[in-house]
């Protein structure tokens, strides 16, 4: 099953529209901080069409927002009734959890990118890692080497020397 390609200014254009109606109630301006500068790295990454770093940067910031919205939506939410009636705060409310929900959707196309872009399947963070690379490894089975018969050169009449391991 072939996976849809989704624009990335279709992504961004969604975000910053839905934060923008989530901001107009009740969120605090760091809400609107966090989202709006994750969404000016899109900007960046929309720009810039052969950047991998800008990608890669967008993704993180996605992936951390949606940590940051549930920690704003759980401190910030109201517990009485006064404000969570109005009609305005209801539509800020939903459309901010629009953007929360969709925001796991949006990190998978833009992984997606990452790797059209020619990023690495796995994001590595420095730390050494065990790799299994066996591109500079011979198969048993190649014989075009003459001297396959004898691997250490040495002559039938010799001693065979002491390897050392």
């Amino acid at each position: 099953m072939e996976i849809p390609a989704i624009n990335l200014k279709a992504i961004v254009l969604v975000h910053w529209l839905l934060t923008v109606w989530g901001c107009m109630a009740w969120l605090p301006i760091s809400y609107a901080w966090g989202n709006f500068s994750v969404l000016a790295v899109g900007v960046w990454a929309i720009a810039q069409r052969d950047s991998v770093d800008a990608v890669l940067m967008f993704l993180i910031g996605m992936m951390l927002t949606i940590l940051t919205d549930i920690v704003h939506f759980g401190i910030f939410y109201p517990r009485n009734e006064s404000l969570a009636g109005n009609d305005t705060f209801r539509f800020s409310a939903g459309m901010a959890i629009l953007s929360l929900i969709l925001k796991p959707l949006s990190c998978f196309f833009v992984y997606q990118m990452y790797r059209e872009r020619g990023g690495d399947y796995n994001i590595n963070f420095g730390f050494p890692t065990v790799t299994r690379n066996r591109d500079t490894y011979q198969s048993i089975d190649q014989q075009d080497q003459p001297s396959a018969a004898k691997p250490f050169n040495q002559a039938e009449d010799q001693k065979p020397a002491v390897r050392a391991y």
